[in-house]
């Protein structure tokens, strides 16, 4: 088979789409020998941060770089051509921006989450319109639909009224650089980042359901302890609307001396942040599968997560879980963990344990399950993928 990967999202502005379809493209050009994978990439970002050009090297993969982005209206055009002149046996799309109509060959399509749906009003009127008719496009023009936790299956099925038969979950997983780093290295990014020995760690953006608010809120009744007075509260990533009034509220909150944000960090760097913090803290309280998590359990970080949405299935027993929507429950997790470092070590190793039993060559597998169900079906002539 000729497995079309369209990988034009992999860019700085879909973090964790891009860590999919490297994790995704690695796991499958591994286990695809007897197939020719074909990665669709956008060819402003060819040599980007997700390192797709690496895998042009192994010998059944083909990179095909189009000068068409994922959001440009010609895509519905250009990729069906495009897909008809590279001989797709299927074209699996990781977003639901992707071509509705013309496509010569079944097409797939991974949904992560339901934000559009669950939050409304982080949207813009026209921006509610797009994401309806585009998620509605997507879920009826795609043979099968793939996404990373029951979860999301669950919201998906609920809002599309989508047959069991039609959605598959194949659990994402941590890049194999996510591991404990050497002393060395922790070193080095403490002095990078100006960070003290002890700290407890955010990372990802700073968006309404990542539920910051509360955990600052938290942090400021930790601090007023006098508990682990040195230890900061360190918000890394992307800083999306919501930064500045989050700003104000640690200022509010008189505890500036006490939050560190670090809005710019380097991709590279993540495992030893990730590695060296005291405390890895992430309160959200949506999440079609949550990377960060299983990504600071992988290096070995004691993990506090929210018990919601798909971050149980991600974490099982090897994280402490509060109610993300009590800001007293979240504070009293904090202080168990910085007063317990026995606790902290049981993590640990739970952490490290549980991390293990993802991989995104398992998730390569159920992906190539899902797609030879989809040429079973369309040689039966159920696949249904045209329009």
């Amino acid at each position: 088979m000729r497995l079309g990967l369209d990988a034009r999202y992999a860019t700085d502005h879909f973090p964790g789409i891009g860590r999919y379809i490297l994790g995704l493209a690695q796991g499958l050009a591994e286990l695809t020998p007897g197939h020719r994978l074909v990665l669709i990439v956008n060819q402003a970002f060819a040599a980007g941060r997700y390192a797709l050009t690496a895998l042009a090297d192994l010998p059944n993969v083909e990179l095909h770089p189009v000068a068409v982005g994922p959001f440009s209206p010609q895509q519905q055009l250009v990729l069906p051509l495009l897909a008809r002149q590279l001989q797709l046996d299927l074209l699996h799309s990781p977003y639901y921006v992707k071509p509705y109509v013309g496509l010569p060959c079944p097409s797939i399509v991974t949904i992560f989450d339901m934000n559009g749906w669950r939050f409304p009003r982080s949207l813009t009127w026209r921006g509610r319109i797009f994401y309806r008719v585009t998620m509605a496009l997507a879920v009826r023009t795609s043979a099968m639909i793939i996404t990373g936790s029951a979860s999301a299956q669950a919201d998906l099925r609920h809002v599309y009224r989508l047959p069991a038969h039609r959605l598959a979950v194949t659990p994402l997983a941590a890049e194999r650089r996510f591991q404990p780093q050497p002393p060395e290295v922790l070193a080095a990014a403490r002095a990078r980042y100006q960070l003290p020995a002890d700290y407890v760690l955010y990372v990802g953006s700073n968006k309404p359901h990542k539920n910051l608010e509360r955990l600052v809120q938290a942090w400021a009744r930790v601090v007023a302890t006098g508990v682990n007075a040195a230890t900061p509260l360190v918000l890394a990533g992307h800083e999306a609307g919501g930064g500045p009034s989050l700003r104000q509220l640690v200022t509010a909150a008189d505890i500036e001396r006490h939050v560190r944000f670090l809005p710019n960090i380097a991709d590279d760097d993540l495992p030893a942040l990730y590695s060296g913090a005291t405390i890895f803290a992430f309160p959200s309280y949506y999440e079609g599968f949550g990377l960060p998590p299983l990504e600071a359990m992988a290096c070995g970080t004691p993990v506090l997560c929210a018990y919601a949405t798909s971050l149980p299935e991600v974490v099982g027993d090897a994280a402490l879980t509060v109610d993300p929507f009590s800001m007293p429950e979240i504070a009293e997790g904090l202080q168990q963990l910085l007063a317990n470092p026995q606790l902290r070590r049981d993590l640990s190793a739970r952490g490290l344990q549980r991390a293990r039993t993802f991989s995104w060559r398992r998730t390569a597998l159920a992906t190539l399950e899902v797609y030879a169900r989809v040429m079973r079906e369309t040689k039966r002539g159920q696949g249904g993928f045209r329009v």
